[in-house]
């Protein structure tokens, strides 16, 4: 497509080119010429003489000699004045139709007995003048025929037009050359993606591609590390799915085969419950797994996921009157400590199930009859939301791999989940460019959770695509 375009363009210029320089040419070659002409004809006007009363011209035999020689032709001349009545050399020599001006030569083509000649004509007064006319010229013409001239112009153009064809093939055969010299990386770089396999998705080496590529290349090979990216994670999901959903859905199966056999209605009544709860918690690991995935993924700009400007004691608020009921069955006092709205950049639906995560796992570790807390605070330079409860806390141990997926700490052995909690919350508060602080409460019982942000920022697509990608 490149040549099908940029040659006959070439072509094109390249003739308008010749086309230029053969006119510059034909001008040049008259120039010189005319040139000639001009010096005849001021040789001649030099030999007149009107001294005697009357028109004479001693004729200069050896420049005129000279000049035929040159001009390869006949030399025509002519002396004569204004009024005509005295006239010396070829007569009737053909006028220009424009006027003369006295010591002006003018030049113009003519024909004379048959033949084209360029002329040269020249007009001054005579001094001292003729017949007491003292307002009276003398003319002087001196012609050549164009024969000699238009064949040493023909072939000077023969010659000019022959380069210029010899240089315009040289130049598409250069141009054909390199277009194929540089296509030809793209080539080698079409095969080798067309040789990978389906699952090969390693970025594309290609370091003697043309530069004006470069940038191709490199959107697609970002396009391929967030697809490998992307893929990943629905990879990490299908394990994560399949590792926490087999044994609930075993038990339950066996389970569902024992009721089946059982007449008992006590005996069917337990099973039963026993199937409800091994449900539940299959339910919270799918949602858990689920909002794990959804989190990470939020990290591609495919998602359409934008940050904007969030209120944390609004998201606080909200997280509070949905979880109140379940605090209440044990008898907590889950309340709010903000004094006013506390903003940052950060997607709004991410951060409440960051917060819910917290809050429903004080809610469900911390002792009946007490209370948790969440408090919303902000200074100069960071913003921040500590969940703190009356529960067990957790070792050093426990919280330098609080938020490692399926891992549980020891307060966690009895309770019924995945170990995904905290590995959710890490993952939002890393995307929005924070941290995650945990620590016990001492002296008092409990532990104390903070998510710490930096106050209006948010990390940029990379850093988001980074976090994802580990």
């Amino acid at each position: 497509m490149l040549l099908w375009w940029l040659i006959p363009a070439l072509v094109f210029i390249m003739l308008i080119a010749l086309w230029l320089s053969n006119y510059q040419l034909r001008e040049q070659v008259d120039r010189a010429y005319d040139r000639a002409l001009a010096g005849a004809l001021r040789s001649i006007d030099h030999n007149i003489s009107t001294a005697s009363g009357g028109l004479s011209l001693e004729q200069p035999y050896l420049m005129l000699e000279f000049f035929e020689l040159t001009a390869n032709g006949s030399l025509y001349y002519r002396v004569a004045t204004e009024d005509g009545l005295a006239e010396i050399g070829n007569q009737d020599l053909p006028l220009p139709k424009a006027p003369l001006i006295s010591g002006q030569a003018q030049f113009f083509n003519a024909e004379y007995q048959g033949l084209a000649l360029r002329i040269a004509a020249m007009a001054r007064p005579m001094d001292p003048p003729l017949y007491n006319n003292y307002g009276g010229r003398v003319v002087v013409q001196v012609a050549e025929a164009i024969d000699s001239r238009q064949s040493f112009l023909n072939q000077a153009l023969l010659r000019s037009v022959e380069r210029d064809i010899l240089v315009i093939l040289i130049v598409v055969l250069v141009v054909v050359w390199s277009v194929f010299r540089t296509v030809r990386p793209l080539e080698r770089l079409r095969q080798d993606v067309e040789k990978r396999s389906a699952d090969d998705l390693r970025p594309v080496d290609a370091p003697d591609i043309p530069g004006e590529v470069a940038p191709l290349v490199d959107a697609v090979n970002r396009h391929m590390s967030r697809y490998t990216a992307q893929a990943r994670l629905q990879r990490q999901f299908l394990d994560d799915a399949s590792h926490q959903l087999r044994t609930p859905l075993s038990v339950l199966r066996t389970q569902t085969a024992y009721a089946l056999r059982e007449s008992d209605p006590a005996e069917i009544r337990a099973v039963l419950l026993a199937m409800q709860d091994g449900l539940d918690r299959a339910v919270r690991a799918t949602n858990q797994m689920l909002a794990l995935a959804r989190a990470k993924n939020a990290s591609f700009a495919e998602a359409g996921l934008m940050p904007e400007d969030v209120d944390l004691v609004e998201i606080a608020e909200g997280v509070i009157r949905t979880l109140l009921p379940a605090a209440r069955a044990r008898h907590l006092d889950l309340g709010l400590e903000a004094s006013r709205p506390v903003r940052i950049q950060g997607i709004d639906w991410l951060l409440r199930e960051a917060l819910s995560n917290l809050v429903d796992n004080a809610i469900r570790y911390t002792a009946a009859n007490s209370e948790v807390t969440v408090r919303v605070y902000a200074d100069d330079r960071h913003a921040r939301v500590t969940v703190q409860d009356h529960g067990p806390g957790m070792s050093a141990s426990d919280i330098s791999q609080a938020t490692v997926r399926f891992r549980r700490g020891a307060a966690g052995k009895n309770k019924s989940g995945a170990g995904l909690g905290l590995a959710i919350v890490g993952t939002i508060v890393e995307l929005h460019g924070g941290k995650i602080v945990l620590e016990n409460r001492d002296p008092l019982p409990g532990l104390r959770a903070a998510l710490v942000f930096t106050v209006d920022s948010f990390p940029d697509a990379a850093m988001r695509h980074e976090i994802a990608g580990n």
